[in-house]
């Protein structure tokens, strides 16, 4: 695929989506949701590491209001069904760690974007913003599944109610994102955490997204059943027999990601 609304690279195995429609402050249209789920797909099985960071001054505003059909023809449920749901799962679903580095506003659907990776770190001046209510809307893009089990059903309701600001802070307080960094750090910060996950275990990786997502919903049988067997496949891997020879020996593990 050529890439128009993003841009992608990879180097030293972190792959790097970086939204590319700065004047519309990264608004999602169609053509971008497709172009991301592919960017993941493929960068899934090259890459050690994904981060998706924004161009310009937003992370991603949402919903691009101003794209295709009329208010009154709009469809939102096929959007979401089409065109979201492919997006979202892909980046649910990705192999290697996913990582959202959220340089400014994330706002509706593009604070739903940030929330689907496995660890969003945020510049200090960054904001969160479940901003639906305001046009008449329910929060979407995953965002009635991930805010819950981020900062509990109180501070959900809340965010999705009053539909207000949230500050990096505020949400690496509360739960909702990994960490808030200031802005001179930011890039170092992200970059830093890129590179350690594409040094690493990365099929121990995959497996403890696998197991942590199972335990949403799995009862305590059945989450030990799935413990016994990825540790058993991941007690197979060449990754493996490399921590415990570095351990003994003293020495950095050089992990291969097999």
């Amino acid at each position: 695929m050529i890439y128009t609304t993003i841009t992608v690279t990879e180097e030293a195995g972190v792959g790097l989506i970086r939204l590319n429609r700065p004047t519309l402050m990264n608004a999602l249209n169609a053509q971008m949701r497709a172009e991301i789920t592919q960017a993941v797909r493929d960068l899934g099985t090259r890459a050690r590491v994904l981060v998706m960071t924004g161009e310009g001054r937003a992370f991603c505003s949402g919903q691009d209001l101003g794209a295709g059909a009329s208010i009154n023809e709009i469809d939102l449920g096929r959007i979401l069904r089409e065109e979201y749901e492919p997006m979202l799962r892909a980046i649910h679903e990705c192999p290697v760690p996913v990582i959202a580095a959220v340089n400014g506003v994330a706002a509706g659907a593009g604070a739903n974007l940030a929330l689907a990776a496995d660890v969003v770190i945020a510049t200090q001046s960054a904001v969160f913003l479940q901003a639906f209510a305001r046009i008449g809307l329910i929060p979407d893009a995953g965002g009635t599944y991930w805010l819950p089990r981020l900062v509990g059903f109180a501070r959900a309701m809340g965010q999705s109610l009053f539909a207000g600001p949230v500050t990096a802070d505020e949400a690496a307080a509360t739960g909702l994102i990994w960490a808030s960094v200031p802005d001179d750090q930011f890039a170092a910060e992200w970059q830093a955490r890129a590179a350690q996950l594409a040094q690493g275990p990365t099929l121990a990786y995959g497996a403890i997204k696998r197991a942590l997502r199972a335990s949403m919903t799995a009862d305590l049988d059945s989450q030990l059943d799935t413990e016994a067997r990825l540790q058993g496949e991941m007690g197979a891997t060449r990754d493996f027999r490399e921590g415990v020879m570095a351990f003994l020996e003293k020495r950095p593990a050089k992990f291969e990601g097999r």
